[in-house]
């Protein structure tokens, strides 16, 4: 025998130290490992982690084989850990009936278990009684069973495994939106168990679905159907989100050393280098202490103060674990792997001397790593006012296998007997590192031989979808059909995938199946959905930022993405391709589109360069034919073959005859009854954007409507405003002229003469007295609060029934007659508030009755086709149209911490804080606006856009905790309203009225505070346009030029425009969008150490929330914004906003030691502008025209002259914060004045404050 070599030896001891420590105790029968010895529960999560140690051992071995022993060595432990990940994949697999379940419910007690009986594999505790649902320990499993099995093992044995698998792929699929109990299993750190989404669990799924793609589990020995599908789409949403939240764990948790195995070892899911760094700073300056880091801040687990008699804790009780949380060695493995792989050697050697410090040596010297060390009791009041001066001692179990694995894997690295990429075989490590530039392949082809044509015109070359046969091209929807088929399994009783969504990356790859050759169209561009896909503008510019994205997200996939276009008749306006489209392909052209490389071709061209998946999953693979089609598969994708999209019906063609006078007295009873549902108002009174918009599309003079009453409302008021308007405290926001009394409108006030019989039924929303309010007692209005909010027939409209049956006739036969779609709109309106959608109006249609829901429907088609947007708006909110992917929208903003209000404030706003499912979401923002359709479509429009920017621009959100989306549509129409200088109704009219792409260019501009100007494009439309020559300084103003209707782009006013209101329209926008100063809410939870709490409109913030909260913890922020959003108008919002500011300040430079009791927060506004008015008349300034006269009302008095919100002068509002003269100045001295009074006379101020 040969004597042993030095490495053979060292390896010797390696096995010993793992024989004992780990192998003695895996259970022979089902191969898991239990807690301890006395606890026979086997983790999922810490079984995975003991056996890479084996697994790193036994390819050690592998390596220095040079006697028989060693081979034998290598197979034995590389055995040991297919024993275990089959005996978890047995285990996971007798709960097949939750996985399927999961996939639909996604509910915490469907999940599969945590963890299960080492000696039988059986489940241990009930689903209620434990917190089961932990993402990131099954998806470690997948991961895990991806690196082992590229490395050579073989764990999966037959095709129902790799069903099985791959429906565990599906449920950890939703990751990204999914909150679950985490790496630590209690979820809300007061262990409540409220799950909460993890940044750990979302970056541990993201690595598993990467890791999983396209892997052979048979190994080298697989074929087609043994190969994992994953939908790449899938893992770049958890990507996303992981980006967007880290530094931050989770709500409660703001920051957890669990991240440091998703930015490094194991799972390395982070791409950005900058953002990993970050992370692992954070956690080493706020975590790490000499035994290890604690997991995270006022972590209670075993430490001296902890109450080991209940699992939870109350939310008052986290402050005292502070600065005594206890410390885990663990986290020094996972910093020695993470150096280890950036091959940073003295960090190993560092860190490896501190983890051996700590280490605890028993019999034969084996260093063991304890589980934890905590201060002991006696010492914890020390340790609290002096953090890490204290000796701790070790608690829990020693050794603690997770870490000693981590640590053994350590060794074998630094020593140098393993490589980093042995560990990582699929190179997951160089996901962060620099790749060479995407090339997006752009296909466009022409439906038909005519587009064809035109295109050519413009020296656009493309093919018909018949000239790129034999690939055929087929929409979105198909792919997520067919996908459905992926992973079922009728013996297993698993269903494949349930999600129907598939994104642009999937979308992007050709697919082959047997013979043939599939390219997809983009979901987004699906055109029977949704209204948004008929306006070319916006067609063209999600097109643009779909290029974008798959420039940024292409990554681990082998080819380029192929973007297939299809050019069909839907995009043809007036029988012209628009300009929209001919400017982007021949952007296209240049090889370049806003900074993405693309190139332009054929399909054929780029069969050799893209990527390719193969469907082999459609076989018949459980009947035995694994190479012909499924039959079902088969009849459906010969139903789909793509139809030319066939011309709808058309009802409403115009029989010649003459109009007689009664029908145009008819006409006139009708008119309005759209606008009369609108709900958006901009002038004085309330933001409440009561005012009206709708259907005067073509001419831009204003139709006067039948009813029309008083010029600022236009209309008579719905249930609900009148409720709304009642409680607005006489607080006017958007004027910047004198306000109006509010009027309620009558309906004794209502039409003319000879149609009083109509007024009830069309006015019946407003059965409401009319109360006129004179300016000073605005604050008690009188309503009446029982009044139908529901469409309910008021008592004056069922006598006039008798009439209106008589005459529905009448409206149908005028509605043929008529051209205007406005006036077609408005007798569908009325018919619909009478008889309902499905009332039979008596035509005949191929035989069929005729409907008045098919007449909207036509109407619709019509008014898409001539582009009148505030039609198409309304009419898709009466016929019930979803906005494409509303539910995928919201969750986009939800998960990246945004929550949302929909609905009018003050008074009407719901708060979405959890992803809700499609019907629930439409039944929220419907009941949210009541009868207004339009505002109602506009709304889950507006989300949809806002998804869009935060996917591609989050840095336009930065410091906005909540979007809320009516003040947001409120402010949209105050831009136009003062842009276009007209009043508040038709602001509103015109803001319903532009097209999809303009209405997102505007939501563009109030988000990034650019200027704009507006431009008429004729038919009444407009197009806002960014004001690129900077002439006012700074980007962050917003300055409108106020252009008249007709103005056009030539004649933009020569001077300057005054800059007058501007810092108030910048504090309107920043209060209407809740961005607040950088690190904001952090200062204010030091500001609550130091008093006894704030007041803001009448609601306290209690100093105890600073024992309940940690600074930087979101539920803190949403605690203090929740406080301010009780406050109805931006501008004023963002003054208390300020005065705040100025109060950190003061206990940052330690002015003062205590504030004294109860701050109230307003009345520091109002004693600053008490002080501006004073200086005011001092300096004889602007605000003496005002506010600034002798005997100035009160603080709080009546409502003011210049119109300024909450009693506050308007041109304290447009004064600049800084200078000698600024809101902070005022504030200031108002701040002073306040501790002047608290302070003892005798004690001078010190004011460090400059």
């Amino acid at each position: 025998m040969r004597t042993r070599s030095n490495s053979g030896v060292r390896l010797d001891y390696y096995q010993r130290i793992v024989h004992k420590l780990i192998l003695d105790h895996q259970q022979p029968v089902t191969g898991l490992f239990p807690a301890s010895p006395h606890n026979d529960h086997a983790w999922i999560r810490d079984n995975l982690y003991c056996i890479l140690a084996v697994w790193g051992l036994s390819m050690a071995f592998k390596k220095i084989a040079d006697q028989d022993e060693d081979r034998a060595k290598t197979y034995e432990l590389e055995q040991s850990c297919v024993k275990l990940m089959r005996g978890l994949l047995m285990a996971m697999m007798q709960q097949k009936d939750k996985v399927e379940k999961f996939k639909s419910t996604q509910h915490p007690t469907d999940s599969l278990h945590a963890k299960y009986s080492s000696t039988t594999g059986r489940t241990v505790v009930k689903d209620t009684e434990w917190g089961h649902l932990q993402i990131d320990a099954i998806s470690l499993y997948l991961l895990v069973l991806a690196q082992m099995t590229a490395s050579g093992l073989q764990i999966v044995f037959s095709l129902d495994e790799v069903s099985f698998i791959q429906n565990l792929v599906f449920y950890i699929e939703s990751a990204y939106c999914t909150p679950d109990y985490g790496i630590w299993e209690r979820g809300d750190k007061t262990n409540h168990g409220l799950p909460e989404l993890n940044a750990s669990s979302i970056g541990m799924a993201k690595a598993a679905l990467e890791a999983m793609n396209e892997l052979d589990l048979f190994g080298a020995r697989g074929g087609p159907s043994s190969v994992i599908h994953v939908l790449a789409d899938e893992a770049q949403k958890c990507q996303a989100v992981l980006q967007s939240m880290l530094p931050r764990e989770s709500n409660s948790k703001e920051l957890d050393s669990g991240l440091l195995s998703i930015i490094s070892y194991p799972a390395f899911a982070v791409d950005d280098p900058n953002l990993i760094a970050l992370t692992r700073d954070t956690i080493v300056n706020k975590l790490q202490g000499k035994y290890g880091c604690k997991r995270f801040l006022r972590d209670g687990h075993k430490t001296p103060r902890e109450d080991p008699n209940r699992l939870y804790y109350e939310p008052w009780e986290l402050r005292m674990f502070e600065n005594i949380e206890c410390e885990w060695p663990l986290f020094f493995c996972y910093l020695i792997l993470d150096y280890c792989f950036q091959g940073d050697k003295t960090n190993v050697t560092e860190y490896m001397q501190k983890l051996e410090k700590v280490m605890i040596r028993k019999d034969g010297g084996m260093p063991l790593v304890p589980e934890l060390y905590s201060v002991p009791g006696d010492k914890a009041h020390l340790e609290h006012e002096d953090p890490g001066s204290q000796e701790r001692i070790p608690l829990g179990r020693c050794p603690f296998i997770w870490a000693q694995s981590l640590y053994i894997l350590g060794k074998l690295l630094q020593e140098g007997f393993l490589a980093v990429g042995e560990l990582d075989p699929l190179n997951r490590r160089l996901c962060s590192e620099k790749k060479p530039d995407v090339v997006v392949q752009i296909v466009i082809l022409a439906e038909n031989n005519e587009i064809r044509d035109k295109l050519l015109e413009y020296d656009l070359h493309v093919q018909t979808i018949s000239d790129v046969a034999p690939i055929e091209v087929q929409p979105a929807r198909v792919l997520s059909h067919l996908y459905t088929y992926l992973g079922r399994n009728k013996k297993l009783g698993l269903s494949g995938r349930k999600s129907r969504d598939v994104g642009i990356l999937s979308t992007s790859k050709l697919y082959s199946l047997n013979d043939r050759i599939f390219a997809f169209t983009p979901q987004n561009f699906d055109y029977e959905e949704y209204y948004m896909s008929r306006d070319p503008a916006l067609l063209a510019s999600t097109f643009m930022a779909n290029v974008a994205f798959l420039g940024m997200s292409w990554k681990q996939m082998l080819g380029r993405p192929t973007l297939t276009l299809l050019a069909t008749q839907y995009l043809l306006d007036q029988g012209k391709i628009p300009m929209a489209m001919i400017t982007t392909m021949k952007k296209l052209k240049s090889g370049y589109i806003n900074g993405t490389r693309v190139t332009l071709g054929n399909l054929g061209e780029f069969l050799s360069t893209s990527a390719i998946t193969n469907l082999s999953f459609l076989g018949s693979q459980e009947d035995g034919y694994p190479d012909k089609l499924n039959p079902e598969v088969q009849s459906y994708l010969e139903d789909h073959l793509l139809k030319s999209f066939s011309n709808k019906l058309n009802f409403l063609s115009r029989p010649s005859g003459a109009r007689n006078a009664r029908a145009l007295r008819r006409r006139m009873s009708v008119r309005g009854a759209i606008k009369k549902t609108r709900s958006i108002n901009v002038d004085s009174e309330t933001l409440g954007m009561e005012g009206d918009s709708t259907m005067q599309g073509r001419s831009l003079e204003r139709k006067p409507s039948w009813l029309e009453v008083d010029p600022a409302y236009g209309r008579s008021p719905s249930p609900e405003e009148a409720k709304k308007r009642a409680f607005t405290k006489g607080t006017s926001t958007t004027s910047l002229g004198v306000p109006a009394p509010t009027i309620e409108i009558t309906k004794e006030k209502a039409p003319p003469k000879e149609d009083a019989h109509y007024s009830g039924v069309i006015v019946k929303r407003s059965s409401i007295a009319a109360v006129i309010v004179p300016p000073a007692k605005r604050k008690c209005v009188i309503i009446n609060k029982n009044l139908p909010v529901l469409r309910n027939r008021t008592a004056s409209e069922s006598q006039n029934s008798v009439y209106a049956e008589q005459e529905t006739d009448e409206l149908i036969a005028m509605l043929r007659e008529t051209e205007s779609l406005d006036e077609q709109g408005d007798i569908l309106q009325y018919l619909v508030d009478t008889h309902g959608l499905d009332f039979n109006t008596g035509m005949q249609e191929n035989g069929k009755a005729v409907t008045v829901k098919d007449l909207l429907k036509v109407l619709y088609e019509k008014a898409c086709t001539q582009k009148l947007w505030g039609l198409v708006r309304h009419t898709a909110g009466m016929l019930g149209k979803r906005v494409e992917d509303l539910a995928k929208a919201v969750t986009d903003l939800l998960v990246r911490q945004k929550q949302i209000t929909v609905g009018m404030p003050p008074n009407n706003e719901h708060t979405i804080t959890a992803p809700l499912p499609e019907n629930e979401l439409r039944q929220l923002i419907h009941q949210a606006y009541g009868d207004d359709e339009s505002t109602a479509m506009l709304t889950q429009e507006l989300l949809v856009y806002l998804a869009m920017f935060i996917r591609t621009e989050p840095q336009l959100f930065l410091e906005m905790l909540r979007l809320r989306v009516g003040l947001i549509i409120q402010v949209m129409a105050t831009e136009l309203s003062r842009t276009l200088s007209c009043d508040g109704e038709e602001a509103s009219e015109h803001l319903l009225n532009l097209s999809p792409f303009e209405m997102k260019n505007l939501l563009h501009h109030i988000l990034s505070g650019k200027e704009f100007a507006i431009n008429s494009v004729g038919r009444g439309n407009f197009s806002i346009v960014s004001n690129k020559s900077n002439r006012y300084g700074k980007k962050s103003q917003i300055v409108l030029e106020g252009q008249s209707l007709q103005g056009t782009v030539d004649d933009t006013p020569a001077i300057e425009p005054d800059r007058q209101g501007q810092w108030l329209r910048r504090r309107r926008l920043d209060g209407a969008l809740n961005r607040v100063p950088r690190d904001f809410y952090p200062r204010v939870w030091g500001v609550l150490e130091k008093c006894q709490g704030l007041v803001i409109q009448g609601k306290l913030l209690q100093p105890n929330l600073t024992q309940e909260m940690t600074s930087g913890e979101l539920k803190f922020a949403l605690a203090v914004e929740t406080v301010l959003n009780s406050i109805p108008q931006p501008e004023y919002r963002q003054l208390v906003v300020e005065a705040l500011m100025v109060l950190t300040l003061v206990v940052e430079y330690k002015a003062v030691a205590h504030l004294g009791g109860m701050i109230e927060v307003e009345s520091l506004v109002h004693k600053a502008n008490q002080i501006f008015l004073e200086d005011q008349m001092r300096c004889n300034g602007d605000a003496t025209l005002c506010c600034a006269k002798e005997g100035f009302p009160a603080a709080l008095g009546g409502a003011l002259v210049c119109g300024g919100a909450a009693g506050v002068c308007q041109h304290l509002y447009d004064s600049a914060p800084s200078g000698s003269y600024g809101t902070m100045t005022y504030l200031a001295r108002a701040v002073a004045a306040l501790l002047a009074t608290t302070m003892p006379v005798d004690s001078p101020i010190e004011c460090t404050i400059t």
